[in-house]
C-alpha cells in the first residue's frame, strides 16, 4: 500500500519565547530536541496513521545558536520505510521575524517506529520516491541505515570486549 505523498512531509513553525532560554540567552538544545521530536512524531505518525516511538535520532548538528524570538520552522520528510520503521529527516530554519533574515540552524534524522494499540511495532507503508529530491533523500538514507547497523555491530563488539575484559579482573 503506497500513501499519498503530500502525507510524506510536514512543515511547522514555532516562536521561540523566552521560556525556552539558556544561561546565555539563546534557545536551550534541549527544547529544540523536543521539537524536533514533536516533528518526527507528527509526520510519521500522519503518514502510517499509526502511533509511533522514537528509535533513533542521528546527525543532530547544532550549527548555529537560536535565539529567543525567532521563528523556528522544521521541515520534515519521510526518507525511507523499513516494515515497521521510518526514517524522518528534518531541516531546521530559524528566522529573525524583523530583518525576515533566515538561516539552516540545524538538521536531523529520527528513526521512528510504527506501533499497534498494544504497544508491539506494527508495519508501515511503503515509501516510495517520485521526484529527484525524495530520491536522494531515499539513497541517503539507505546509507545511513547500514551505517546505523554497522555501528550497532561495532557498538556490540566492543561492550563485549569490555564484558570479557572486566570478567578476567580478579
Amino acid at each position: 500500500m503506497d500513501l499519498n505523498h503530500s502525507n510524506s512531509e510536514l512543515m511547522m513553525t514555532v516562536l521561540m519565547t523566552p521560556d525556552k532560554a539558556n544561561f546565555i540567552g539563546n534557545v536551550h538544545g534541549g527544547d529544540l530536541l523536543k521539537l524536533l521530536d514533536q516533528v518526527a512524531y507528527a509526520c510519521a505518525s500522519r503518514y502510517s496513521g499509526k502511533q509511533v516511538v522514537t528509535m533513533s535520532v542521528d546527525q543532530v548538528t547544532f550549527r548555529q545558536p537560536v535565539h529567543v524570538g525567532e521563528l523556528v520552522s522544521c521541515y520534515a520528510s519521510v526518507n525511507f520505510t523499513g516494515n515497521t520503521s521510518m526514517e524522518i529527516g528534518i531541516k531546521v530554519i530559524a528566522e529573525n521575524i524583523q530583518s525576515q533574515i533566515k538561516r539552516h540552524v540545524n538538521s536531523c534524522f529520527f528513526t521512528m517506529v510504527a506501533t499497534d494499540q498494544s504497544g508491539k511495532p506494527t508495519p508501515v507503508p511503503t515509501f516510495t520516491p517520485n521526484t529527484p529530491d525524495q530520491f536522494r533523500r531515499h539513497k541517503g538514507a539507505e546509507l545511513r541505515r547500514e551505517l546505523r547497523r554497522h555501528y550497532e555491530e561495532e557498538s556490540l563488539d566492543i561492550r563485549q570486549s569490555k564484558a570479557i575484559l572486566e570478567s578476567g579482573k580478579s
